[in-house]
């Protein structure tokens, strides 16, 4: 029998976390791990870590932009973080960044329709 707790397809003695978008777990290795921290302004922001060795309380995002759109629209990561909501809350922009820029941009096929009867 089974056990949710640990699917088969999760090797044993590896660590494992929970991705705050889609609630689904995996190797830590296949997640981005984020921390709150301070943007330029002076304002509070979660900051992506994927080194993993940034000091403070983590939580860990699949690095997709489907899962970080779920944590944001469900507010994962104040909760995750445990960040109260004060004036301004919590930023999730330097994520959705981060994790925009590690989408390998679909190549582009290049048509010349100008030479075509």
């Amino acid at each position: 029998m089974n056990s949710p707790a640990r699917p088969d397809d999760l090797p044993l003695g590896e660590p494992v976390r929970t991705c705050v978008g889609c609630r689904q777990r995996a190797a830590k290795r296949e997640l981005l791990r984020v921390t709150a921290g301070s943007g330029p302004d002076g304002r509070p922001v979660v900051d992506p870590d994927p080194d993993g060795t940034a000091p403070g309380r983590g939580a860990h995002l699949h690095p997709t932009t489907g899962c970080y759109d779920l944590a944001v629209r469900r507010k994962a990561f104040s909760r995750a973080l445990r960040f109260t909501p004060g004036a301004g809350g919590l930023s999730s922009a330097p994520v959705g960044e981060y994790v925009a820029s590690l989408i390998q941009p679909t190549e582009s096929v290049n048509r010349d329709w100008s030479n075509s009867s």
